[in-house]
């Protein structure tokens, strides 16, 4: 009896080691799972530069457009200068909007796939932080483009008051945001350097 006790033992405990290095072995594939599965924000770099390349394209072909429609009319009124004026700053919003796009795709595969992109200084990403605020920076001039465009066209009858407010009061928030954000910046670079 006793030794068939002790043969149970052996074999359950030699089960047990088999199942903890299956375990083991499975905990090695999930950090590699993770890690690799960071290339899946290719998909979102691959689809960001397309709508960026795709809002540049349209922008420059909607200008020429809208040039050609202009100048084609002989008559040179207020009226005319109006249309161009609301037509160039519908193709600044597009062109910002491409502006947005272009740099959410930089900004990922710079956070997730590979920093080595020559890219200018002021345009370089190295953290979640630094993506926020350059997107933000193009939003809020985004949402003024937005708003002088409706101030173009204006009826005078229609209250471009709380239209105004609200944007004023997101782009506010925004710069209140961004202004929090380089204060921690500032002071984290101040006590590195006095470590």
């Amino acid at each position: 009896m006793r030794s068939r006790l002790f043969f149970y033992r052996e074999n359950t405990s030699s089960l047990g080691v088999l199942k903890l290095k299956k375990l083991m072995r499975k905990k090695s594939l999930f950090p590699r799972m993770l890690a690799g599965g960071r290339y899946f924000i290719l998909i979102a770099v691959i689809c960001s530069f397309m709508a960026a390349v795709l809002a540049l394209v349209y922008g420059g072909m909607q200008t020429f457009h809208s040039v050609g429609i202009i100048l084609g009319q002989s008559e040179i009124s207020s009226k005319n200068a109006k249309k161009l004026v609301v037509a160039m700053i519908e193709v600044i919003d597009l062109f910002l909007l491409g502006t947005v796009f272009y740099i959410t795709a930089l900004g990922l595969y710079e956070l997730f796939i590979s920093d080595n992109i020559d890219v200018p200084e002021w345009l370089e990403i190295h953290t979640i932080d630094d993506l926020k605020g350059k997107l933000i920076s193009v939003v809020v001039v985004v949402l003024g483009v937005l708003f002088l465009g409706q101030a173009v066209t204006w009826d005078g009858e229609t209250n471009l008051l709380p239209f105004g407010a609200s944007i004023g009061i997101v782009i506010a928030s925004l710069t209140y945001f961004l202004s929090g954000q380089q204060k921690v910046k500032k002071e984290k670079v101040a006590s590195d350097e006095t470590k």
